[in-house]
């Protein structure tokens, strides 16, 4: 059971790996439909998993492709190199997202931008009347999550976040037998995240954005700085400005499905301790060593991440453990196997992993946007929003001092320095959205 996200951005860039064109059968069935059963969506930002979920969703009949929108036009001029190799229809191509969100023609866009976009790229696409499938984690704060969540409701939009493993079979099956209730009680669950692959983010001194980069745009809401190569594209993860680092990265996932199989809501205390321990004097900020204990009423949640080391727990990168009375039950990407307490309960084998989650998620989000059913979707945004908003809190724990506690129902900490980190703050003009 291992794997990498660097083997994922592999993989999935390559879902029509083998095919250089789109079978004529295909084509002549999707000519045969009637305008209202197509779905015309545009992609804003298109480099890694933006480009990834376009892929997947041009697989399902009725899909086309109408617009790419990237604030490098490298990344454009790519993109529409690997739609010719479809032999598809040229998209119409922008740096602006909003000039794509006033086309009547657009049903629906997928936001693959970095994290501290998403929330004013969500919000403005579901004011706009369109459908959205917007990568994880929905929010790069408490409060953009929030704010996702009502945009959604009020404006009557089908968000779905890309947290694909949610339709995953292996994955639904795992979280099927954690609420049989085999396992016993349950009263430590344990997610993690070991990135062996990753090495430290070289210091470079500042520079020249490329001319082929509106790097203002880029910046958005962000605080304005020189361009450095280190916070642009795949590095951006690792910086407050843009991004939460692993526990936002992965911890999305892992942590997602942890809630899941508890059942849970948000927690009522975090601790977290950690630092830059592998790497102390690389370009990074956030963490590359980092423990989360979250206090549920019935349970203890803990998250572990390690950049440069491979063997967590279980022997395994990347997890979640269902730790019971009974036995434990580990899941990860590749599959799922239950440990035994002694005799209290039978092993169960590994089941592995045994569908194209991604191409599932994808289908599931094209289904709810045409029924127009958002109680369909397999990560809506309130579920999706919930899960982004307590990896949040393991940073801010992380941040503000190592331990705050959460009260619920006014949505805040007890903790005057941890409550400060619950808002994103908007810089170069733009503001947080209100709904």
């Amino acid at each position: 059971m291992t794997s990498s996200r660097r083997h994922f951005l592999r993989t999935g860039s390559t879902l029509f790996a083998g095919a250089t064109f789109m079978p004529e059968h295909l084509q002549a069935a999707i000519k045969r439909m009637a305008p209202s059963d197509r779905l015309r969506i545009g992609v804003i930002g298109a480099n890694g998993m933006g480009w990834s979920n376009i892929n997947a969703l041009l697989k399902v009949p009725g899909v086309e492709l109408a617009t790419i929108c990237d604030v490098d036009s490298r990344v454009i001029d790519r993109r529409l190199g690997d739609v010719a190799k479809l032999n598809l229809p040229k998209p119409a191509t922008m740096g602006d997202y909003r000039k794509m969100l006033d086309m009547k023609d657009i049903d629906a866009v997928v936001i693959g931008t970095p994290d501290h976009w998403h929330c004013l790229q969500t919000v403005h696409a579901c004011q706009a009347a369109k459908d959205v499938y917007v990568e994880k984690p929905v929010g790069n704060s408490v409060a953009e999550c929030r704010i996702m969540e009502a945009a959604a409701r009020r404006y009557d939009r089908v968000v779905q976040s890309g947290q694909w493993q949610r339709s995953s079979k292996h994955f639904q099956d795992a979280v099927a037998f954690v609420h049989s209730g085999k396992l016993g009680n349950i009263r430590t669950v344990k997610s993690w995240a070991y990135m062996g692959w990753m090495k430290p983010v070289p210091i470079v001194a500042d520079g020249t954005a490329p001319a082929e980069v509106d790097y203002k745009t880029w910046l958005g809401p962000a605080t304005a700085r020189s361009f450095n190569q280190n916070r642009f594209h795949f590095n951006f993860r690792w910086f407050w400005d843009y991004a939460g680092g692993l526990m936002t990265d992965w911890g999305v996932h892992m942590i997602d499905y942890a809630l899941l199989g508890m059942k849970a809501g948000f927690p009522t205390e975090v601790m977290a301790s950690g630092g830059k321990m592998a790497y102390p004097d690389d370009a990074a900020e956030t963490p590359d060593t980092l423990n989360a204990v979250y206090r549920f009423p019935n349970f203890s949640m803990v998250w572990e991440q390690a950049t440069g080391i491979d063997l967590g727990p279980y022997r395994l990168t990347h997890g979640t453990a269902f730790i019971g009375n009974n036995g434990t039950l580990v899941l990860n990407r590749d599959g799922w196997e239950v440990i035994p307490e002694k005799d209290k309960m039978e092993a169960v084998p590994m089941q592995k992993q045994a569908n194209n989650a991604l191409q599932q998620h994808v289908q599931n989000f094209v289904e709810a946007v045409k029924s127009r059913k958002p109680d369909m979707l397999a990560a809506p945004i309130e579920a999706a929003s919930l899960t982004a908003q307590v990896c949040q809190l393991g940073n801010i724990a992380f941040r503000s001092g190592g331990r705050l506690h959460w009260d619920a129902s006014r949505g805040q900490c007890t903790e005057k320095t941890a409550n400060e980190l619950l808002t994103a703050h908007y810089h170069n003009g733009y503001a947080l959205p209100k709904v």
